[in-house]
């Protein structure tokens, strides 16, 4: 058995307690009142429901050709390093999991992640929906792999065999895409139209087929209007935001580190748009804090790769968002455990997202005094580096629990 002791942050508010946690099964047994005796006791810290990511690319698949960037244990360990105790994975792999069999292959990989890991099956234009219920992702327009439509008929087509699947859009109109080939930046070659303009047809196919839709790493205040417009009518969508498109915008870069920042959709925003995105996620608009992580070689990101690796610093954006933009503990607890905790609790058998008796007793502990400088030395993503370093954060992940096995975070 395994307890902790201390503050933590749930659903029904914030308390002092004491959490004992089943090591053989993983789960909450008890959440009562301290004792003082606990294996693990805290003063300040804040104990969360863990932190989840819906949205990796981890990289590793059947062929194992890139390995070099990142595998599900290495990422497991920048999950960890970053208060996140469970991931969704994307399929944009070499051969992505599109069917049964190697749905499966790709699911047996996973057995070696220090964290739970639920992933994504891809959708083409030839796929069927699988035996069993898993997530599913769609690329509306080109990015990286070769798993996309390039037009909206083809799409459309593909899924009317997913009615009333759980699936997820990348939202880049195809056309814009097309029209836009030839333009001087990244920026202008994925404009801010292209995603809203994906996001209307992704609203009208969810609606259109009875899909439980999610909108990808949302970049323009604008698509979310829209996302914030279809929930009021009812139709079955949320929306997640990347810590990339909230800290960074276009006033921060130079002709010098522009191309380093290269990911899709663009960090093509004005800081008047970076901050609605921010008050959005506050206020309920977007519903999920995710990643995106997308580990590259330095090399990979000097010749124009797009992606960035964010799993190791997910608990200092949480921090960040705390300290620099009032967020409350309860609206980090909504937007990084409890909201994603829905999602991933319908494709698994154990439940995320609260600290509770019978719940997976996976927590991150938050020290918000804990001064953090990020450093590619520090990190534990097998690409070895950060879109932040150099920075210091004011406050950090102290500590990882999964399913009752302590890590501390240094």
């Amino acid at each position: 058995m395994f307890s902790i002791e201390g503050n933590i942050v749930n659903k029904d508010g914030e308390m002092r307690a004491l959490v004992e946690i089943d090591e053989a099964s993983g789960l909450i047994v008890k959440v009562g009142e301290p004792t003082g005796e606990a294996d693990v006791i805290l003063k300040d810290e804040l104990i969360f429901p863990g932190f989840i990511d819906l949205h990796v690319h981890a990289r590793e698949d059947t062929t194992h050709i890139q390995d070099y960037k990142e595998d599900f244990m290495t990422a497991s360990e920048a999950a960890i390093n970053g208060g996140v105790v469970a991931f969704a994975e994307m399929p944009n792999n070499p051969v992505p999991p599109v069917d049964d069999e190697s749905y499966e292959e790709k699911r047996k990989l996973t057995e070696k992640s220090k964290v739970e890991i639920i992933l994504y099956a891809g959708i083409g234009s030839q796929t069927n929906p699988l035996s069993k219920k898993v997530p599913y992702k769609v690329f509306m327009g080109h990015s990286v792999g070769d798993l996309f439509f390039t037009t909206h008929e083809a799409l459309d087509t593909a899924l009317s065999r997913y009615a009333g699947e759980s699936v997820s859009f990348h939202c880049e109109d195809p056309k814009v895409l097309e029209e836009c080939d030839h333009a001087h930046t990244h920026g202008e070659k994925r404009p801010a139209r292209a995603e809203i303009l994906a996001v209307e047809y992704a609203l009208e196919l969810i609606e259109k087929y009875n899909l439980v839709g999610r909108i990808c790493h949302v970049s323009t205040i604008e698509g979310v209007m829209k996302i914030v417009e279809a929930k009021k009518k009812g139709i079955k969508v949320t929306v997640e935001v990347t810590p990339h498109h909230l800290f960074f915008d276009e006033t921060m870069f130079t002709d010098e580190n522009r191309n380093f920042f290269q990911v899709n959709p663009p960090i093509r925003q004005t800081k008047e748009n970076r901050l609605a995105l921010i008050g959005a996620l506050k206020h309920g608009g977007i519903d999920y804090l995710a990643t995106d992580h997308a580990p590259h070689t330095i090399e990979e990101k000097e010749k124009g790769i797009s992606g960035l690796p964010l799993l190791d610093t997910y608990g200092s954006i949480a921090v960040w968002l705390m300290r620099e933009h009032d967020f409350t503990p309860q609206d980090i607890r909504r937007v990084c455990s409890e909201n994603p905790a829905s999602f991933i609790n319908e494709f698994i058998k154990d439940r995320y997202g609260e600290i509770k008796e019978g719940f997976v007793g996976s927590l991150t502990v938050i020290d918000m005094n804990k001064k953090l400088l990020i450093e590619g030395k520090n990190m534990k993503t097998k690409c070895g580096w950060s879109p932040f370093d150099g920075i210091e954060f004011v406050g950090s992940v102290s500590m990882t629990i999964i399913k009752g096995k302590k890590y501390e975070n240094k």
